[in-house]
């Protein structure tokens, strides 16, 4: 169907359109807001894991020249929040419960004082037992985190679907296997930070960096106590997300009580070691058992999960980043008795979150493993097992996930051929291996709420161009151009006369924001229907200027023309001033809605989680040096299910990051810890992957189309990142024969694997 559909604008390479600003360094991020009479705030955080409040004494501080405010938990509704369990606090109330935690804050009139008053304020705390292995935690005795809390597990997941043990009685081969994960920082560029004013009317209005404007403001007016509507949030551009930007931190709500008690605005911006420590909450580390049983010829027969996610010290999104991974993969691949027990432990480690994958790569780590020992043990080609089981359009998965569009076995194919798969194989190279996994993410997620939904304005202006008033914001990933592009395509107007608003809380309607790949399909749906009416008024209007009826009439390049009739033609423009220009006149404006047609999950997580599911098929070549450990990529392949690719310039570059990002997961990335304290929170100890970490990299999309999406369109943003660290590892096994089962893969782990081998 894609290759029927011919777009003037969709899947066409455009512009980006806040591309200038950012080149010219004319964006306008939080760093460069600067309002009158603005203070400088800072955050005094705890030094130590855990620890009982004994006494906070501030009067150093206040008197020191400069200062304009100091607060503590004193000066909150100390009501607690959370975008699922309301567990933590704007500032410690009590005790402590990692280190970084925050404690009390400062607003000065620069960065020297404000640091100066926080080395001022004395507080005196009663250390406190720790824990930090959340298996650990879970056992009789720990130390609790969370009173009331028994054996620290916050939440629990305990499904099963058909019958597990009849399956694996059933299964000619079975594997056993544990694998674990690490917490991953989301580094982007441009740290968490806040501008917060307070008005004489009682209402706060921050500028953000964020991600979830909308879900912002909730957390951050249930945090202060107040009204939504008192709170407005504005996003400024933002560097970078990841899901790192959705408002799991306390920066903007300790810059919104600053700005209160200063009656000043008020900037918090968090440095990069304060980002390690608090900001953005890390990829969620799991432990991940795994057992699965398998028929001669590959079938998977069945499957059993036991994850220890670690939750850290309070929950943010842990929640349902812990139940994706306990219960996504299964849309994946093709089979019906399934067992997953999860448990999401606190621990006194800054908290865990979203990060882009959402619970996938986690997962991952163990399932396509697994797979690809079930492989190896059969005598089977890796890529053979995963054509056998993968699912196809109309699968039911064990869960109720519905599955629409899926081309996972043509991304199959076409990993294959970019690897050239079997050639390799066949002459296989000494210390040379093939890997390969594949995956399953959302479009959109039903979590937040029996909604999963978006909403937009489309304004037609008087000069023909049309603005896109959205809350759904853009957060570097090009989400902006995409909705241009399906706004000018269904208006049928050029894409350089369609704009994007900046998202605001009190100029747009509802919108949930970035997160779980859903802006190109949710709100691009949104936007289509929202330019549908708006070129409908556009028909209606033309027709009584054309004298022909509205369905006889045409919209392209900006110009409305009868059909067959080109040459008799009005703009857009024309039309525009002639309905607004007249008695009883009025402008082109129509808004816009989408709520995906998924299924909110019930008590025992059966639903329909998203409105559509993409796939996608990654390999990896390898030479692993056996004197050393070292292991370098020789060329890896990406095979996605998008459905149709609204800006192939976007898309290629989700895929290239994601990759990136997940060869960081699986090769470089670990923050070190000791006794809960973080020892390496910079940039020149925590490495990040550079171009010279970057191998070949081929991608390419499959021929799709979602009938659901917006011309076709589904997700992509995390999935290029969710089975890449598999891949890594199962090449490994495949050049050298160890399996390293924890993160990051390091040279270290792999010479350990490999002496340990020639031991045996």
């Amino acid at each position: 169907m894609a290759e029927a559909e011919k777009f003037s604008v969709v899947g066409h390479r455009v512009t980006r359109v806040e591309g200038y600003e950012k080149v010219t360094g004319e964006a306008r991020y939080v760093g460069d807001l600067q309002l009158p009479g603005m203070l400088i705030g800072r955050i005094l955080r705890s030094p130590y894991p855990h620890a009982r409040i004994l006494n906070i004494d501030t009067s150093k501080a206040e008197k020191l020249r400069g200062v304009k405010a100091v607060v503590t938990a004193e000066d909150t509704v100390k009501r607690p929040w959370g975008a699922f369990f309301a567990d933590q606090y704007p500032l410690s109330v009590g005790k402590v419960r990692y280190v970084g935690e925050e404690v009390a804050a400062v607003a000065a009139l620069d960065p020297d004082v404000a640091e100066e008053a926080l080395n001022l304020i004395e507080v005196e705390y009663e250390e406190l037992p720790a824990v930090f292995d959340a298996e650990e935690a879970m056992q009789e005795g720990a130390p609790l985190v969370h009173e009331g809390k028994a054996r620290n597990i916050a939440m629990t997941i305990d499904v099963e679907r058909g019958s597990v043990e009849r399956a694996f009685a059933e299964s000619d081969v079975i594997v056993e296997d544990t694998f674990e994960s690490i917490p991953q920082w989301h580094c982007a560029i441009e740290t968490i930070g806040s501008v917060a004013d307070y008005a004489p009317n009682g209402k706060y209005t921050i500028h953000m960096n964020t991600q979830t404007l909308f879900s912002a403001r909730m957390r951050v007016a249930a945090a202060l106590g107040v009204r939504e509507t008192d709170v407005r949030i504005i996003q400024a551009a933002v560097g970078g997300g990841f899901g790192g930007k959705s408002c799991d931190d306390n920066n903007p709500i300790v810059a919104a009580i600053l700005a209160r008690k200063a009656r000043k605005p008020v900037k918090v911006i968090n440095s990069r070691e304060e980002e390690f420590l608090a900001g953005s909450r890390p990829r969620v580390n799991m432990k991940t058992w795994i057992r699965m049983g398998f028929k001669k010829d590959g079938q998977i027969r069945a499957k059993h999960l036991r994850i220890i996610a670690d939750n850290g010290a309070y929950s943010g999104k842990a929640p349902a980043i812990t139940g994706v991974a306990a219960l996504r993969h299964d849309t994946c691949y093709k089979y019906s008795d399934v067992k997953t027990q999860a448990y999401l432990v606190y621990t006194n480690k800054i908290p865990t979150g979203a990060f882009r994958g959402f619970g996938n790569p986690s997962a991952e780590w163990a399932v396509e493993q697994a797979i690809d020992e079930a492989a190896h043990e059969l005598g089977i080609d890796p890529l053979e097992i995963a054509r056998v089981n993968a699912v196809e359009p109309g699968y039911v998965s064990p869960h109720g996930n519905r599955v629409t569009s899926c081309e996972l076995k043509q991304c199959i194919d076409m990993a294959e051929k970019m690897m050239d798969w079997k050639q390799k194989r066949a002459a296989k190279k000494p210390k040379t291996g093939l890997g390969l996994a594949c995956t399953v993410h959302v479009s959109g997620k039903r979590h937040f709420g029996d909604y999963d939904g978006s909403s937009a304005t489309i304004k037609i202006n008087e000069d023909g161009k049309a603005l896109i008033l959205s809350g759904e914001g853009e957060v570097g990933q090009g989400a902006a151009t995409a909705l241009c592009q399906i706004a000018a395509e269904e208006l049928g107007i050029p894409m350089e006369d369609v704009e994007f608003s900046q998202a605001d809380t009190d100029l747009t309607t509802f919108c949930l924001g970035a997160f779980g790949s859903r802006l190109t399909y949710v709100a691009g749906n949104a936007v289509k229907d929202a330019a549908a009416k708006a070129k409908q008024q556009i028909l209606e209007m033309a027709s009584e200027m054309l004298e022909a009826s509205p369905d006889d009439l045409m919209v392209e390049g900006g110009k409305v023309y009868v059909k067959g009739a080109e040459a008799k033609a009005v703009t857009v423009a024309d039309v525009a001033r002639a309905r607004l220009f007249r008695r009883s006149g009025a402008p082109i404006v129509a808004s816009g809605s989408f709520d995906a047609d998924s299924v909110l999950p019930d008590e025992t997580r059966y639903g329909n989680e998203s409105g559509a599911y993409n796939f996608a098929c990654q390999a990896a070549e390898v030479e692993v040096d056996t004197e050393t450990g070292q292991v370098k990529v020789l060329k890896y392949v990406a095979a996605s299910d998008c459905g149709t690719v609204i800006n192939p310039i976007g898309a290629e570059g989700q895929v290239e990051g994601s990759v990136a990002q997940g060869l960081g997961y699986a090769l470089i990335e670990g923050l070190r810890m000791e006794e809960g304290r973080p020892i390496n929170p910079n940039f020149s100890d925590y490495r990040l992957p550079s171009m010279r970490d970057m191998p070949a990299l081929a991608h390419a999309f499959a021929k799709s189309y979602e009938p659901t999406g917006p011309f076709g369109a589904k997700g992509l943003g995390e999935l290029g990142m969710d089975p890449t660290a598999a891949v890594i590892s199962n090449a490994i096994f495949d050049a050298v024969g160890v399996r390293v089962r924890t993160l990051p893969i390091t040279p270290e782990k792999v010479l350990k694997a490999l002496t340990e081998k020639g031991k045996s």
